[in-house]
């Protein structure tokens, strides 16, 4: 019965998906094709319904135990196995259903500054096409609304950047000696030195990954045209084929209808200092939880003019 021996379990949109690239080309490590199985996020069947695209990604969880310990199935001897999935620091109940089923299991997470985690949520979904409001703050307010029409933790930008509450909570089932709290920009900055860091935190040889693979950053700018509002609406109701075809023939309509939104390219937009003024508020207190739970110094977070400068 293969499980996982390690989890990098947070958070969204701060480098997981990097280190989770570097990770793979450690010798000593095994880490699935499937980046995000999303096992452990429920105790059975994902959600049926959601927000824009939520559908099509409860499909893709993979939920039932065989299933999960298949993905690990191809580990070679001797090597330890992990998995990549940055909502389960989240969710409370998620941190149950680990240490139910792997209480031994070493747990990593990245956080970033949850103002700039938020804004590149948001920029994510808003490439995708999914995110029906184009300014970033409004979607921010429609937040609760959405969460009490169901819609999947993905769009819960404040709130998933509220890792004081959710570090505590998990300092309360697992062992601090079984967590590796990193930053996202010590993953930017200092690569080499980082990586060894999670290499010696797991137990295998440091000095063998020294470098982030590029990330798959969108580059495209995604106006708020007619024509792009024609777009993105195709693709969040499914494409062309609306509900009348089955799912892989949706799916199907989203790269060329992806490769017309993205037809134009620049910077990648960034957080401004009134869209910080407006949120820091909301993190202000847990941010001082953070400290206090971790005794780690975020203070840097707490700045209005900071203007998207990677943490």
């Amino acid at each position: 019965m293969p499980l996982p021996d390690f989890l990098i379990a947070g958070v969204p949109k701060a480098g997981t998906t990097a280190l989770h690239a570097a990770l793979v080309r450690h010798p000593g490590l095994f880490l699935p094709t499937v980046k995000e199985p999303k096992f452990f996020l429920t105790d059975g069947r994902p959600p049926a319904t959601g927000g824009p695209g939520d559908v099509q990604t409860y499909q893709e969880h993979v939920w039932r135990r065989a299933d999960y310990e298949a993905l690990f199935d191809p580990a070679p001897p001797g090597t330890l196995r992990g998995e990549a999935t940055p909502f389960y620091l989240y969710d409370p109940g998620t941190h149950e259903r680990i240490h139910e089923l792997v209480p031994d299991v070493r747990i990593i997470l990245l956080l970033r500054d949850p103002v700039d985690r938020a804004h590149s949520n948001w920029t994510h979904l808003w490439n995708a096409g999914l995110e029906p409001e184009g300014d970033f703050l409004t979607a921010c307010r429609a937040e609760e609304q959405r969460k009490a029409a169901g819609w999947a933790d993905f769009w819960h930008y404040t709130s998933l950047g509220l890792y004081g509450r959710q570090v505590q909570h998990l300092y309360k089932v697992f062992p601090r000696e079984q967590v590796l709290l990193l930053r996202y920009r010590e993953l930017k900055d200092a690569p080499a030195a980082t990586l060894d860091r999670v290499c010696d935190f797991l137990g295998v040889r440091t000095g063998v990954v020294g470098s982030i693979p590029r990330e798959n950053v969108n580059r495209h700018v995604v106006e708020d045209t007619p024509v792009n509002a024609v777009l993105r609406g195709l693709l969040r109701t499914g494409g062309t084929f609306g509900h009348r075809f089955p799912v892989p023939l949706r799916l199907a309509a989203r790269g060329p209808l992806l490769t017309l939104l993205h037809r134009k390219r620049g910077a990648r937009p960034v957080t401004t200092p009134a869209e910080r003024a407006e949120l820091l508020p909301l993190f202000a207190d847990d941010i001082a939880l953070l400290q206090d739970v971790t005794g780690e110094r975020y203070d840097d977070w707490l700045s209005v003019d900071r203007h998207a400068k990677a943490s």
